[in-house]
């Protein structure tokens, strides 16, 4: 009998094993992270989002990174030295490293990544972003080699971009330039697990990761949840640990509930609307200058962001290296009807106002704006573009003469921390869409020489002085209306820590960990 008993105490044992009820060794530390968008890609050299970028550093890790203050910090980089000329870097790595599928990070697996993103051939997205490296070379198994073009003063803080990782040479062969964005294999805490491109992203804890005790949770999975009402939802009903970004409406009623904690942080992320130089009546500086004189930046900060603002004080928001604060631009609608008046348009004009974004906080603020500048005669149809609309009729636009954008609200952020990759991509002559991100069809020599200039010299105080001049002329000529600086929304349950939003809106969790 006692047999009898034992033999069917083992059947139900297994029988329970089978149906997933058996207890665990221990619970499963999964962190859920509900965040506002699909990810574009896993691929950081192939994705111009932020965001997807930021959950890339779940597998991925590059030379140097940000620490959740953004402050540069080595990471596979043990040091550097610069040649004389600014033009050749040499690079020690740290040792011992490997990727997720056993291979050694090495000299030539750094090459092999620069190769690849600065051949045009792969026609990469980040390919503008690593186009000064002449060539890269492998000294030997910990020291590396790269020789720029011209020089590049920035040429750290590009390192430091969460677009520049390392990736496993051996899975670059294995799946391709293309076919690694389904397959990421790097150095980073977590091993990709998989990605149902709507629904989640999931990665799990890697035992072989060179930072000893790290990561401190099993895994994480990563969810697109693009309305504001659910993500907070989660957020009340424990579904998720952490979400970001908070519409300013929800901060009241989250941060009533005991086990949840929402943050206010500063950041880098400056929203601006561009005005088509090329294209009359934005050709004249009289009406850009009416523009910003004509909308009330304190009361914006109210209506759209619920006071979680600040109106911009400059062309590069503060935080930003050698940013220069100019302003606020006052607001005095009187003087902006008078400067139309001089302009030749004493009754105001038409013209089309899109957004780079449909969700609900860009609406409120092309709303308002569209409001404001009826005041002064401006009339204006405004439309909140998807992203494909976003690609074909601003970004991708090929003559500037025919480009059918006119004013335009959109964001960034410089997300290598320093003045060169807050101007040189929006303002520069050189950076007209589609190469880049110039929307205002901006040109002016004189800045155009102030960012060629420092990017050459070597000298902080040089460099302070050319960039505060190129941002003083930009700021005089107005080729945006200088809107507001966000503040960094997000909520976290409190049994989680070590997950922050850095402040260029990317995310920093070397430290996390459910308590």
């Amino acid at each position: 009998m006692k047999n009898r008993l034992s033999t069917l105490t083992a059947a139900l044992a297994g029988i329970i094993g089978l149906m997933g009820l058996a207890a665990p060794a221990h619970a499963a530390k999964d962190v859920v992270v509900a965040v506002q968008s699909n990810f574009t890609s896993t691929d950081p050299y192939d994705a111009n989002d932020t965001l997807s970028q930021a959950m890339a550093k779940s597998f991925y890790q590059g030379l140097y990174g940000f620490d959740k203050d953004m402050k540069m910090v080595p990471v596979l980089a043990e040091s550097h030295t610069v040649s004389k000329d600014g033009l050749v870097y040499t690079f020690k790595l740290k040792s011992g490293i490997k990727f997720h599928d056993g291979t050694p990070f090495n000299a030539e697996a750094v090459k092999v990544n620069f190769d690849r993103v600065t051949n045009p051939d792969n026609k990469l997205k980040r390919y503008n972003l690593y186009k000064n490296i002449a060539k890269t070379e492998a000294v030997d198994a910990s020291t590396v080699r790269v020789t720029l073009k011209e020089p590049f003063s920035p040429f750290i803080n590009t390192l430091a971009h969460p677009s520049g990782v390392m990736i496993s040479p051996a899975a670059l062969a294995k799946y391709g330039s293309k076919g690694i964005a389904q397959n990421p294999v790097g150095t980073g805490p977590f091993k990709f697990v998989e990605w149902k491109a709507t629904d989640y992203l999931k990665v799990a804890k890697w035992e072989g990761y060179w930072k000893k005790g790290y990561p401190k949770v099993d895994s994480i999975t990563w969810r697109p949840v693009v309305d504001n009402n659910t993500r907070a939802a989660m957020m009340q009903t424990n579904e998720a640990h952490f979400a970001f970004p908070m519409p300013p409406e929800t901060v009241e009623s989250l941060s009533k509930k005991p086990s949840l904690e929402v943050t206010s942080a500063p950041s880098i992320i400056h929203r601006y609307l561009s005005m088509n130089t090329l294209q009359k009546p934005f050709d004249n500086p009289k009406v850009r200058e009416a523009i910003n004189y004509a909308i009330n930046k304190e009361a914006l900060v109210k209506v759209a962001f619920s006071g979680y603002a600040i109106p911009a004080e400059g062309v590069v928001p503060h935080g930003v290296e050698y940013a220069a604060k100019l302003g606020p631009w006052p607001y005095n609608p009187a003087k902006a009807r008078e400067l139309l008046k001089e302009a030749g348009y004493p009754n105001g004009f038409e013209s089309t106002l899109w957004s780079a974004y449909n969700y609900t906080t860009a609406q409120k603020v092309i709303q308002f704006v569209q409001q404001q500048l009826a005041q002064v005669g401006i009339k204006v149809q405004v439309q909140a573009l998807e992203a494909g609309q976003r690609v074909e009729r601003v970004e991708s636009a090929q003559d500037p003469a025919t480009a059918p954008v006119r004013m335009y609200y959109v964001g960034w952020s410089s997300s290598t921390g320093e003045a060169d990759w807050a101007l040189r991509p929006l303002l520069a002559s050189e950076s007209l869409p589609p190469k880049m991100f110039n929307t205002a069809y901006y040109k002016n020599a004189e800045v155009d020489a102030d960012i060629a200039k420092a990017l050459v010299t070597t000298s902080g105080a040089e460099k302070a002085k050319l960039y505060t001049d190129a941002q003083q002329r930009i700021w005089k000529d107005a080729p945006w209306a200088f809107l507001v600086t966000e503040r960094l929304l997000s909520v976290r349950a409190r049994n989680l820590a070590g997950f922050y939003v850095i402040p260029d809106g990317s995310f920093n969790f070397d430290e996390v960990e459910l308590k």
